[in-house]
């Protein structure tokens, strides 16, 4: 089956969804706390993912992601199709003391944290037997390096309560219709807008079909078409619910004049996805 023009799951921004998703993990800090996202460490494209600052050094952080923060915190983050490698480990290591020389920042005055959607084995087996460390799971979803004066965390977000950490784990494919509708509720209830519009986009993208089935269902649907609203991205997701449209009747064989009328799609968009069928029957 063709996939629908602008719908492609690689072209889902997943990084600007995490900045926003720890942002709202770390809510309760937010005057403690300063981010920095894709921070250049050097005048060369040399980035961490995020970066995060504890205004005043002397805040305890009680948050389960966050129990090891001290003073200046690197956080790696994959996409759910993506996973911390034995090489990514090294790569931000070394950006970690890179940053300790170029900022004069002692290096025990660091953490490093990966967060990712999967158990990291491999590079948890590598830690234990080449470099001697012990990991040790201090919470759901959460293990700790010990062995290293750098403090480090491995994080399988999958693993998180959603209680606890409702953004970060929310931030995956293959969600449920009402984990969907849980994540609309509480944006309704933080009052959130444009701080969680790539969150949403990143989402309902990877999850667009389980949307569509949340937005069937009575109530749920009026909370989950505020937050499209609320977040710019309600004209958008109509359009994807057009294209999608479209595209069935596209395979029902359906002459192109029907469909544009049926949909009130761009009559161009719509050629595009006669196109895309021809071309894949090819």
């Amino acid at each position: 089956m063709c996939r629908i023009k602008g719908m492609e799951r690689s072209h889902i921004k997943w990084h600007p969804a995490f900045i926003e998703a720890i942002q709202l993990e770390l809510e309760a800090y937010k005057d403690a706390l300063e981010f920095y996202p894709e921070y250049p460490l050097t005048a060369e494209p040399l980035k961490i993912d995020c970066v995060v600052i504890k205004k005043a050094k002397n805040v305890v952080i009680t948050k389960n992601i966050a129990a090891i923060f001290r003073e200046v915190n690197l956080l790696e983050y994959k996409s759910p199709d993506d996973y911390i490698s034995v090489e990514d480990f090294y790569k931000v290591y070394g950006y970690a003391c890179l940053y300790s020389s170029l900022e004069k920042v002692s290096i025990t005055n660091l953490t490093v944290s990966f967060i990712e959607s999967h158990y990291p084995a491999k590079l948890i087996k590598h830690l234990k037997s080449i470099r001697g460390y012990t990991v040790e799971k201090t919470s759901s979803g959460i293990y700790t390096v010990v062995g290293d004066i750098l403090p480090i965390q491995l994080i399988d977000s999958r693993q998180l309560s959603t209680d606890e950490n409702l953004w970060l784990k929310g931030l995956r494919k293959q969600l449920n219709p009402l984990e969907v509708i849980r994540i609309g509720n509480e944006v309704i209830r933080l009052n959130k807008k444009a701080r969680v519009q790539a969150y949403m986009d990143a989402i309902a993208r990877a999850n667009f079909h389980v949307i569509e089935e949340a937005m069937n269902m009575s109530d749920p649907a009026k909370s989950l078409d505020e937050v499209l609203e609320r977040t710019g991205l309600a004209a958008k997701w109509e359009e994807r619910r057009a294209l999608a449209i479209a595209q069935n009747l596209i395979n029902l064989g359906l002459p192109m004049e029907t469909i544009i009328s049926a949909t009130y799609l761009d009559p161009e968009k719509v050629e595009s996805l006669y196109t895309a069928v021809r071309d894949n029957a090819h």
